[in-house]
């Protein structure tokens, strides 16, 4: 029971390294590529039709990309980047990429339903046009952009349990290894338990953030 309980704790830990990691690059990286998607518009702040066109094209491709073929394509890049294809490090980098640009769009879509006519009475004020983005943009989205990056966190445990049933650790190579390989319900109901608690609890939190923001 000791020992059960020890591979549980093991596997919820590496679960939450994996996606605590690949969460932040994906804020860190997602939301600044959402930010250009919309200022680089036809008519936005820094219009830039090629760059819009490009990074729109990036964004698209990699999100049409189903995780497990990701994760199998970028074996190479993943052990130039990190030595290993095998572990919870090795899991960090097909995540990252392919929670960015889900991420990237939600948050584009949050930005873009911020109120046109107060970037416009921001403009008519003089601000200049980074202000307006930190001031304006930015700020007015932001119960958007927490609903979004809750779905992505969401996500990716979804993910990170798939990758975990191919090497990665975590939860899902608990449940892969020892639940569905020794045909161990009691270990694959555990470990559903656990995933489903954390998913709420995750949930929970990021509706009751974007609730305060939004009374702000």
């Amino acid at each position: 029971m000791s020992l059960a309980i020890d591979r549980l704790w093991i596997g919820l830990l590496d679960t939450l390294l994996m996606v605590g990691v690949s969460s932040f690059f994906a804020l860190a990286l997602g939301l600044p590529m959402a930010v250009i998607l919309v200022v680089t518009g036809r008519g936005d702040l820094f219009p830039n039709p090629l760059l819009n066109r490009v990074l729109g094209w990036v964004v698209n491709l990699f999100r049409s990309i189903p995780f497990l073929i990701l994760m199998v394509a970028l074996i190479p890049f993943t052990r130039w980047i990190v030595g290993t294809t095998y572990g919870v490090w090795a899991a960090v980098v097909p995540l990252t990429l392919a929670a960015t640009p889900f991420f990237a769009r939600i948050a584009e879509v949050s930005l873009r339903e911020v109120d046109k006519g107060l970037t416009e009475a921001a403009q008519a004020m003089g601000f200049h046009r980074w202000h307006i983005v930190w001031h304006v943009l930015l700020p007015e989205a932001r119960p958007g952009i927490v609903s979004g990056f809750t779905i992505t966190l969401v996500t990716m445990i979804n993910a990170s349990a798939m990758a975990g049933a191919i090497g990665a650790g975590g939860l899902g190579d608990l449940a892969y290894r020892y639940g569905y390989q020794r045909f161990d319900m009691q270990v694959m109901l555990t470990v559903i338990v656990v995933l489903v608690a954390l998913v709420t609890v995750l949930q929970f939190c990021g509706d009751r953030l974007s609730r305060r923001l939004n009374h702000r």
